[in-house]
């Protein structure tokens, strides 16, 4: 028996959106088992509070601020990361954003914006690290955050939809081409999670959060540690043969992307 086949204890580890949900909720839980996290945001604001936390419980974990979408930031979060540690044995590509809007309503500029964010931040961030893997030798592991969006679609998040549908093709794309760096690139597909915030922007009402749950082979929302838990399991030894993979985490979606119309049809 190999005791040691989920154990992450001193892993180096980035997550980006790691000041606010999901991404907190990765972070704290990497850090509870001993990986030693480098988290990022856009703000400190959202950072701060979240390293403090950690710290407190603790675990290792530094914060820099960095916006996905610029590479000369990623860059510097990646080299950071091994000034501190020596060297990056996960990164988890979770950072992203959106907003509702019907596709005819959505401007290029929009578009643009949560592609770059979700699909081409990722893009850049997986480079800069597999970079490091590669000329350290060490192989590693990349867990990108999709969305059950990106299998399903979904009505009035067409741009955030196609951005993370382009993030489950990457994740393929790269696990073929990094395999023999050793380099693992997976995924994971959230449906609807219950974080801070969130609730109120895409499902304000009561009525819609029951629609959404019911959804939902299981009747309810998911809880962000319910997305952290698979992310461990795809940085460990347990998932040695698994690479290239999607995961849906979603509750099991009976929907097919319908209960994400969060706008009026009038």
């Amino acid at each position: 028996m190999n005791d040691k086949a989920f154990d992450i204890s001193g892993k180096v580890t980035i997550v980006t959106g790691g000041g606010t949900g999901i991404g907190a909720d990765i972070a704290r839980e990497f850090c509870q088992r001993g990986a030693k996290v480098l988290i990022t945001s856009r703000t400190m604001d959202h950072l701060g509070p979240v390293a403090e936390g950690i710290r407190k419980e603790g675990g290792t974990v530094e914060a820099m601020i960095c916006d996905v979408r610029q590479n000369d930031q990623v860059e510097a979060v990646v080299n950071k990361a091994v000034e501190l540690w020596g060297r990056v044995d996960t990164l988890v590509n979770n950072a992203g954003a959106s907003f509702v809007a019907h596709a005819q309503d959505i401007s290029a500029n929009g578009f643009n914006a949560i592609v770059s964010i979700n699909l081409t931040g990722t893009f850049l961030f997986s480079k800069a690290v597999a970079k490091v893997m590669m000329d350290k030798k060490t192989g590693g592991c990349i867990v990108n955050v999709s969305s059950d969006s990106g299998v399903y679609g979904a009505a009035t998040m067409s741009h955030y939809g196609a951005a993370k549908a382009g993030v489950v093709n990457l994740t393929r794309s790269l696990a073929i081409e990094w395999a023999k760096y050793g380099i693992r690139v997976n995924c994971i597909s959230p449906g609807p999670i219950e974080t801070p915030g969130v609730m109120e922007v895409l499902w304000p009402t009561k009525e819609l959060q029951t629609k959404v749950a019911n959804s939902t082979a299981l009747k309810r929302f998911g809880t962000g540690q319910e997305v952290a838990w698979p992310c461990i399991f795809l940085a460990s030894a347990a998932s040695s043969y698994i690479t290239g993979a999607n995961l849906l985490v979603d509750g099991f979606s009976l929907s097919n992307g319908d209960p994400y119309s969060r706008l009026s049809d009038k």
